[in-house]
């Protein structure tokens, strides 16, 4: 796995599974995992039980090791019975974890996963403090700082007019109406949460999953909600980095 982790790291793959800032520690843990992988190879089996046994000599009587031979020679058969169940158990587990890492190919979590934790929490992800002292600079905002725009902006007004170029896949909101959405990670895919934006797109216009690129103004309805009004819409594949962090 560590091998894995490195060669992930180095062909620029690990960042489907945690984040950019995090892979200098997991390429290192790696190493150090390796290295100690290693070292573990070089103590000789028995090893450890031989050093045990050399302060024993000359210390006991010939009788007191003739009378121990047959009560101390071998563990008693149940216990070497769960030994090699333990180890067989645990091999078959590791072997499978490994086996798993290095035939399943790296890819990003599944458009389904996005949306079954759709509504899970409020959406508010990097940059939401700056959105509520008032009106950040947006021109590098992503889909995940206008989520959190759309949900807590208080004077939506100001942002109506604001031009955005905004990467993401289509999910259905119904009422044929469309999100553009994007997973945003905070430390690795464990913590991944979708975060939408609304866009005035023909629900049938693109297949549910489908990558865009989305260029457009943010409008304001007569109610005071924010939506995107795209002016081109470009079907793309999915980037090579998937998430926002």
């Amino acid at each position: 796995m560590a091998v894995v982790t490195l060669g992930l790291g180095l062909t620029g793959r690990l960042t489907l599974y945690i984040s950019p800032e995090s892979i200098w520690f997991a390429c290192a843990a790696a190493v150090v995992t390796i290295a100690g992988a290693i070292w573990s190879c070089a103590l000789p089996l028995g090893a450890e039980g031989d050093h045990d046994h050399g302060h024993d000599h000359g210390h006991a009587s010939a009788a007191d090791d003739t009378a121990g031979t047959g009560a101390e020679a071998a563990p008693s058969s149940p216990r070497r019975a769960l030994a090699t169940a333990g180890t067989v158990a645990g091999g078959v587990v590791a072997s499978g974890v490994v086996v798993a890492a290095l035939v399943l190919p790296p890819a990003s979590l599944s458009v389904e996963l996005a949306m079954s934790r759709v509504g899970e929490q409020t959406a508010l992800f990097a940059g939401a403090d700056d959105v509520t002292l008032g009106v950040a600079d947006t021109a590098t905002f992503g889909v995940g700082d206008w989520a959190s725009v759309f949900a807590t902006a208080t004077n939506t007004a100001a942002y109506d007019g604001k031009t955005v170029t905004l990467t993401g896949f289509v999910t259905p909101t119904g009422d044929d109406e469309v999100s553009l959405t994007r997973l945003v990670i905070t430390h690795c895919v464990i913590d991944a949460q979708p975060a939408t934006v609304p866009v005035t797109i023909d629900a049938g216009e693109f297949e549910t999953g489908q990558w865009i690129e989305v260029e457009g103004t943010v409008k304001a309805d007569a109610d005071g909600a924010l939506h995107v009004e795209p002016t081109t819409v470009t079907a793309i594949d999915e980037p090579g980095d998937p998430y926002e962090y």
